[in-house]
């Protein structure tokens, strides 16, 4: 009996160990959008797209745009709105080779690559956006 007492406290410590919550209350700046759009990798704005380790900004599609980037192994696409700021112009990030960086006070950087901040260790990484290709063209949606 004793022994059956033990392991239904050590069941319950497990359970209520493995139910701890994780959301970071700083990464709620941006919003979930639903998504979806389409690019045709044979218009001319984005050919850049068709070599590896170049990326394209695509505004008014998301919070802040979208950075859609040849990693080389695939397409990765991130929201172009910094994640640690709330949302203003100066949050939207711009495109230098693979790395986004923010136009505000602070001018957090981030990898296109990992979506991950680079230099400063920051809570939020980069909200990625899923990547399908059909041929010659990418579709760009939500989660």
């Amino acid at each position: 009996m004793k022994a059956v007492k033990f392991y239904f406290i050590i069941s319950l410590l497990l359970i209520s160990g493995c139910a701890k919550n994780n959301i970071d209350n700083r990464c709620n700046y941006l919003l979930n959008l639903d998504i979806y759009y389409e690019i045709n990798l044979n218009l001319p704005q984005y050919s850049e797209l068709n070599f590896i380790s170049n990326s394209v900004y695509i505004p008014n599609v998301g919070n802040g745009g979208i950075i859609v980037v040849n990693s080389g192994s695939g397409y990765l696409a991130w929201d172009a709105a910094d994640p640690n700021r709330t949302n203003l112009p100066c949050s939207v990030l711009t495109i230098s080779g693979l790395e986004a960086t923010s136009n505000c006070a602070e001018q957090n950087t981030y990898s296109l690559i990992t979506g991950q901040s680079i230099g400063v260790a920051l809570s939020c990484s980069l909200k990625p956006y899923r990547v399908e290709s059909s041929g010659n063209i990418l579709i760009i949606s939500s989660y």
